[in-house]
């Protein structure tokens, strides 16, 4: 009775199950920084009151105060952005549904980076979409391969991006970049580019100073929003910049416009706040940077006293990757760890990662926290290491 588009099986999987029945002391995956000690200013919420904001006058792609106010913001990445060709929506997960609608009809495909977010699959399925990886080259410091792309089937319609990527914290490089723009216009794809940790350098790297708001050779979405951007995942705001060859963005803005209006999504309160959020936020965005550089840091010091383990350098975003010796499987692994050690980490499989021996962190938790839990995961790393 229920269709495809949703899993026949939803039963918690084993490391699900375990964390449910015992949560743990040191959670280095968790990705709310409101649940971290981040501070916030005093009163950032308060324009959330705004009067003006009892009269509900919607707008399908969003007032204009806010998207004026996003347009504004860009300029931090050297971009200068028509507030006329930005679409708000609730989340970026929406933002993404929104583009897979407007982009291909069911059965179509985009084209998504792996290793990267685990729910690309979850919203093509929900829209109907085929989503096909592409690889990210561990080796080749984590870069496509446009050669691999130029092979994809006659059925895409579009390539998402990463930028930089979650969990590698890489960003695409401006080679690959040139590279995906001559082949999306060879083939008619659209660009979409999730720049949500855009904010949070940390290694940087080549294409770290740039946003793919400044490509105009072919069609472009650009989605970021203050889940990221200001740490304020439960006010549901997020956007779509849209930018490229004219009568392209104009065609595609209109079409944005229906799909928006369909559901008019965007509470307005917030929208009339957002003026004031992103300007005050960027104290949430500076404390969480130096959290994050303050974590690697620590996991860098401590990984050095134990060579079999290496840190991954991320570019930027709120995650490392751990690279230990595959002397036992991730889920088993990451099992011990949270039964006998009470601290949860993500098995590099959950984000596609090939093989065996990666592990993911967060880089978000207080500083206390996770100086303990990395110090229970090398320790439990050293103890197989010793048995052999």
């Amino acid at each position: 009775m229920f269709s495809r588009r949703v899993p026949s099986e939803l039963s918690p999987n084993r490391i699900a199950s375990a964390r449910a029945a015992a949560a743990p002391r040191f959670d280095l995956t968790v990705s709310n920084p409101t649940a971290c000690g981040i501070t916030y200013p005093p009163g950032l919420l308060a324009p959330l009151a705004e009067p003006a904001g009892l009269e509900y006058r919607p707008h399908p792609c969003g007032l204009p105060v806010a998207r004026e106010a996003v347009a504004r913001d860009y300029l931090r990445h050297g971009a200068t952005v028509d507030p006329g060709h930005i679409v708000l929506t609730a989340s970026t997960s929406e933002a993404y549904t929104f583009l897979f609608k407007l982009l291909a009809d069911p059965g179509e495909a985009v084209l998504v980076p792996t290793p990267s977010y685990p729910l690309f699959d979850h919203l093509a399925r929900i829209e109907g979409v085929r989503a096909i990886p592409y690889h990210l080259g561990r080796d080749a410091d984590w870069r496509l391969d446009p050669e691999a792309l130029a092979r994809a089937s006659e059925d895409v319609r579009a390539v998402v991006v990463v930028h930089p990527n979650n969990p590698t914290g890489s960003f695409v490089h401006p080679e690959d970049r040139e590279a995906l723009c001559v082949l999306a216009a060879d083939r008619g794809w659209a660009l979409i580019a999730d720049e949500v940790f855009l904010d949070y350098p940390l290694d940087g790297g080549p294409g770290a100073d740039r946003s793919f708001a400044t490509n105009q050779r072919v069609l472009t979405f650009t989605m970021g929003g203050l889940s990221k951007s200001v740490g304020l995942p439960q006010l549901k705001l997020a956007w779509i910049v849209a930018t490229g060859p004219g009568e392209r963005v104009l065609a595609a803005l209109d079409r944005l416009e229906f799909v928006a209006d369909t559901f008019l999504s965007v509470a307005t309160p917030v929208q009339l706040a957002l003026p004031t959020l992103l300007r005050e936020g960027a104290a949430v965005r500076e404390a969480i940077l130096a959290r994050c550089r303050a974590n690697l840091a620590t996991l860098r010091r401590a990984a050095a006293n134990l060579p079999a383990v290496s840190v991954l350098s991320p570019g930027g975003g709120w995650s490392v990757v751990l690279r230990v010796p595959a002397i036992v499987g991730e889920e088993e692994m990451v099992l011990e760890l949270l039964h006998e050690d009470t601290v949860a980490v993500h098995p590099g499989y959950f984000f596609d990662f090939p093989g065996e021996g990666t592990l993911v962190l967060s880089l978000l938790p207080d500083p206390d926290t996770f100086a303990e839990g990395v110090r229970r995961v090398l320790r439990r790393v050293a103890t197989h290491l010793a048995r052999g």
